[in-house]
């Protein structure tokens, strides 16, 4: 389980989150929507210990484990993984270099024997046609030159090679066309099972079509407004998100 307490981040003097609580259970997958500017990235940022957000209050507890003053390599470790909304690109590195040094970290942390050359080679070949990747897409250096449909399916690629226990998929459905957003939300549904826990964080009703979250949250000003099952999607798409905060009891939270 991952759990936010009363969390409250600032970055330089800017207070971003504002007293986040929020469950996440193995097993389901969770949505997290706001508007622009709630705090969403943030929270992602924060959970995989980025060291430009200061925590000021609250925790972060993963498996039990108080984990604010973990750095980020041994979040990794743990089995907490991140999809970036803006994947950066690693000339000279091949996706296939790249994700068998990521795996072999991963396995050393566990007390695991490395992964040879071949097993991984049949490993990544079987997550490929799992994800229907192209051939020779592995050979390829780490995003450059990538469209933005390619750098999404690749870090839905790594997601399956290295099976964390924990995915937060940072607006991996913006930018995409309707062929690449069914590509990636199938991706996501095949790698899903009841050991993972996996927080999809976006803007748009599209990927919550292809991909059910079991709970909806939904972030308005740094803190948790209103949470449901996925029926409150469609609410959302006629309403927008005005009406969270003119609702009496919600406004009311929110302050």
């Amino acid at each position: 389980m991952l759990e936010i307490k009363n969390l409250h981040v600032k970055i330089e003097d800017k207070e971003i989150l504002k007293g986040v609580n929020l469950k996440l259970e193995t097993g389901k997958i969770h949505a997290l929507m706001g508007p622009n500017g709630s705090g969403k990235s943030t929270l992602a940022n924060v959970i995989m210990g980025h060291p430009k957000y200061e925590i000021t209050k609250g925790e972060i507890i993963y498996n039990g484990q108080v984990i604010n003053d973990m750095p980020p390599n041994e979040r990794a470790k743990l089995g907490l993984f991140l999809s970036f909304q803006y994947p950066s690109e690693v000339s000279g590195v091949t996706i296939s270099t790249f994700l068998r040094t990521a795996l072999n970290s991963k396995n050393k942390a566990n007390e695991e024997e490395p992964i040879g050359v071949l097993d991984f080679h049949n490993l990544l070949k079987e997550k490929m046609k799992l994800l229907k990747v192209p051939e020779g897409f592995e050979e390829r250096y780490l995003n450059e030159g990538f469209s933005g449909g390619e750098k999404k399916k690749c870090e839905i690629l790594q997601m399956a090679v290295l099976n964390p226990n924990t995915a937060i998929l940072d607006e991996t459905d913006s930018g995409l066309d309707i062929d690449a957003l069914q590509s990636v939300a199938d991706g996501v549904n095949k790698v899903m099972d009841k050991d993972k826990i996996i927080l999809i964080i976006t803007h748009y009703k599209r990927i919550l079509e292809h991909i059910k979250p079991n709970k909806l949250s939904i972030m308005i000003d740094g803190k948790i407004a209103l949470e449901g099952d996925s029926s409150l999607v469609d609410e959302l798409e006629e309403k927008g998100y005005g009406w969270i905060e003119e609702e009496p009891e919600l406004k009311a939270e929110l302050k």
